[in-house]
């Protein structure tokens, strides 16, 4: 006779790995071209000013510069302001 229980399907079951998505920089924050300011599924947040979206609505920085969160009409956007 067996001594254990058979393992059902429920304990075999595996949640996939969290996609890390959120915001990346904060406001006030320096960025370099190319840093990723937030991740995200659908456009959560706009892209405002020197910010660009990927395929995946990543916003990422074009130039350096500083970060700097909005709010218009109801919608966040993420801008890149320059240093000087």
């Amino acid at each position: 006779m067996s001594t254990h229980k058979a393992a059902g399907k429920a304990k075999q079951h595996v949640s996939p790995a969290g996609k890390r998505l959120g915001v990346k920089t904060s406001s006030g924050q320096k960025v370099k071209a190319g840093e990723i300011l937030v991740r995200q599924r659908g456009t959560k947040f706009g892209a405002g000013k020197n910010v660009k979206v990927g395929r995946d609505h990543t916003l990422y920085s074009v130039i350096d510069g500083i970060v700097k969160y909005s709010t218009k009409l109801g919608k966040k956007f993420v801008s890149v302001l320059t240093n000087s």
